[in-house]
Parts: structure tokens; C-alpha cells; sequence
């Protein structure tokens, strides 16, 4: 017998002020306007960029878990399997899945709530009206993703991002890239997809990543993550020792490129699309033939191509 969506979370005492608080609303016009912010991408999450993001906010504002959702009807442990470990002639350990919802406080006080773990494998749909419950009794009233794609752009440069929304308002100061396009779907997308067809203002950003980084680290994009996330919200969140971090990173990347002409050149021929495109941006606020941006084709099959790597990585 299907599970009912309620059935797959489980609300812990940490949500009892949230249901409180909610309980004594009277009207829409009385809700706190409390962000909830996730980092679903699972495969769809170049670089680990979002969960990277997710995990800098864990570590550096305080923090409760409030919600536990039920993985074991949500994840294909053979599709991802988790690890154990061995010690000698015994198992000692598990590392089974999360799927947690957090309670934080951003630097200014403010309270919001983060979606961090595994994307779901399985029941999708009831997976989002299980969290569409929880949007409605805890009183939140911005879902915000957070994501990274890989494309062919330059770790030179700053990282761009494609905004998108369930209302076009909610991302208006941020420009229109792509035509229409079919795409491998996620959990976030369909999350974004169905809380707007229900009136819940939701919307993210998806990072861009060098896609020659895409399979390994790339902190900048994490940084960027948080940094239009403050601009989307007005949440205050610390991103000092990720900048560090990408300073870091930029700089290892850069010796493990200059060792090889060949990447070299790749690289010079990046920076050069890139800046074409700027100027043209900036010289028409339009796009334009030169330095134009990938198509919608391009970008579909780009996506295809890493979540095939991240297949081919996961039965090797």
C-alpha cells in the first residue's frame, strides 16, 4: 500500500515553535515570510556545489534538526551505495543516508530553514507533497534552490548563474538565457514545478561550473550560491572562509593548468567566448551572435553527458 506523503516525514520537537507560531496566524498577510532553502541537486549538482553550500551553513550558523524524512522509502542504496566500515574480521559502522531539515539563524538573527541530503530516488511525487505539508503548517513562504550545472565557461572568471522561478517577479533584475529546452528532470525542479502551480513563491539559482570541474571541486560556485541567495532574500550568511576556500582553489587549479599547454589553450579559448559575450551584454543588453551563449540543445546534452559520467563513476 502506497505510504501517505505525511508518512515519509517525521516532525521532531525542534518544529514545535514553528507549528505554534504558525497556528496563531489569522491570515496570509500575518505569516513571518519564512525562507526554507534546499540543495537537492543529488546528480544534478555539479561539483557539489550546492551541497558544498549547504554544508558551509550547517557548519557556520547555529543550528537544529527539526524534520527527519524517511530514506529508506526514498533511496536506491544500490544506485548510491552508502559506506561501511570493515575492521578486521567484523562490520564496525554505516553510513546510512540523511534527508534532514534544519532550523538556523542567519548572522542577523533571522530564523530560516534548510532541506540538506540525498535527492530522492523514488516517490517523487509524494516526496514534494510531503515537504509542500511542511511549507504550509511551519510557515514558510519562499522555497529557494540551489544548484550547479556544468558549462563550457572559464574558472577564470566570475561564476554566472540561470536563475529561474515559479514567477518571472521573483527573478525580474536577472537576465533570460535560454529558449525552451528539454532537460533531465530532479526533485528540485519538480518541487520548484508544483509549489508554484500551488501559490508558494518558489525559485533558485544554478550555479555555472567549468565543466572540465564538474567531476571534482570547485568552492567558487558554492560562494556564489550563497552570495545571490543573501541577494534573493536578504538572509545574512557567512561567506568568508568559503571565499578563502575558493581562493585556495583557484590557485591549485591554476598551477594543475599551466602544466599542460594543451589545457592551456582550452582555457585562453573560454576566457575569450566568455568575454565576448560580456561585451555584448553589456553593449546591448541583448544577445547577440558574437560570443553568443550556448543553445538549449547544447545545454540539454551537456547535462546528459554529465549525469552519464556520474553513472559510468557510480559502477566502477
Amino acid at each position: 500500500m502506497a505510504q501517505r506523503p505525511e508518512d515519509l516525514v517525521e516532525l521532531l520537537a525542534g518544529a514545535e515553535p514553528f507549528l505554534t507560531r504558525e497556528a496563531r496566524v489569522a491570515g496570509a498577510g500575518d505569516r513571518r515570510g519564512l525562507v526554507l532553502v534546499h540543495d537537492l541537486a543529488g546528480e544534478f549538482d555539479a561539483a557539489h556545489a550546492g551541497a558544498l553550500a549547504g554544508a558551509h551553513l550547517l557548519a557556520s550558523l547555529p543550528n537544529e534538526v527539526i524534520a527527519r524524512f524517511d530514506v529508506d522509502s526514498l533511496v536506491d542504496y544500490r544506485a548510491h551505495r552508502p559506506r561501511m566500515t570493515f575492521n578486521g574480521d567484523h562490520y564496525e559502522s554505516f553510513a546510512a543516508p540523511e534527508l534532514l531539515l534544519h532550523a538556523l539563524e542567519d548572522d542577523a538573527g533571522e530564523p530560516f530553514l534548510l532541506l540538506h541530503g540525498a535527492e530522492p530516488d523514488f516517490a517523487w511525487e509524494r516526496f514534494v507533497a510531503a515537504v509542500a505539508g511542511l511549507v504550509e503548517r511551519l510557515g514558510v513562504t519562499s522555497v529557494v534552490a540551489l544548484q550547479a550545472i556544468p558549462m563550457p565557461v572559464p574558472h577564470t572568471r566570475p561564476v554566472t548563474v540561470t536563475a529561474h522561478a515559479s514567477r518571472r517577479p521573483l527573478i525580474a533584475e536577472y537576465p533570460v538565457y535560454w529558449g525552451e529546452m528539454r532537460i533531465p528532470g530532479s526533485v528540485a525542479a519538480l518541487l520548484e514545478l508544483r509549489l508554484g502551480e500551488a501559490g508558494v513563491d518558489a525559485f533558485g539559482v544554478a550555479a555555472h561550473v567549468p565543466h572540465y570541474l564538474a567531476q571534482a571541486t570547485f568552492p567558487a560556485a558554492s560562494l556564489t550560491l550563497l552570495e545571490h541567495l543573501s541577494r534573493l532574500t536578504g538572509l545574512h550568511v557567512p561567506t568568508d572562509s568559503l571565499r578563502e576556500a575558493a581562493e585556495v582553489h583557484r590557485t591549485e587549479v591554476d598551477e594543475q593548468i599551466g602544466r599542460s599547454s594543451e589545457n592551456t589553450a582550452v582555457v585562453a579559448a573560454l576566457e575569450q567566448q566568455y568575454d565576448q559575450f560580456t561585451t555584448a551584454r553589456e553593449g546591448s543588453e541583448l544577445l547577440s551572435e558574437i560570443g553568443e551563449v550556448p543553445s538549449g540543445e547544447e545545454i540539454g546534452a551537456e547535462l546528459e553527458r554529465f549525469l552519464a559520467e556520474q553513472e559510468r563513476r557510480r559502477g566502477e
